[in-house]
């Protein structure tokens, strides 16, 4: 009886250390540095949801927006902001820093 007990326990600690595996996987960073997005392609796996970070480094604030990726938030100077994307179809993701689209642009690809 105490075995069952002890490999369902070691069950759900495999299955809780492969979620959080999965999840450092799909989890990716986007820095604003002079206000520009770095990368400005960012590449995530299609067909699977994926954590996105958004580091602003500089000293005022910077709005991500993504229609495509129905995001639109600002994100105040030396903060960040996190966002959990729905699983994309395959294809380019366009995004850009409102504040200064003249140069803060950028792609999520989902590949």
């Amino acid at each position: 009886m105490q075995s069952s007990y002890i490999r369902a326990a070691l069950a759900v600690l495999a299955l809780f250390g492969l979620s959080s595996v999965a999840r450092a996987e799909n989890a990716f960073t986007l820095t604003i540095k002079d206000h520009r997005f770095e990368p400005s392609e960012l590449k995530v796996p299609a067909n699977q949801a994926v954590t996105l970070t958004v580091k602003n480094l500089d000293a005022t604030p910077e709005e991500f927006e993504s229609k495509t990726l129905r995001i639109e938030k600002v994100i105040p100077a030396n903060s960040e902001a996190s966002f959990t994307l729905r699983p994309l179809k395959p294809g380019r993701y366009k995004f850009v820093g409102e504040f200064h689209e003249d140069v803060a642009k950028g792609e999520v690809i989902a590949e």
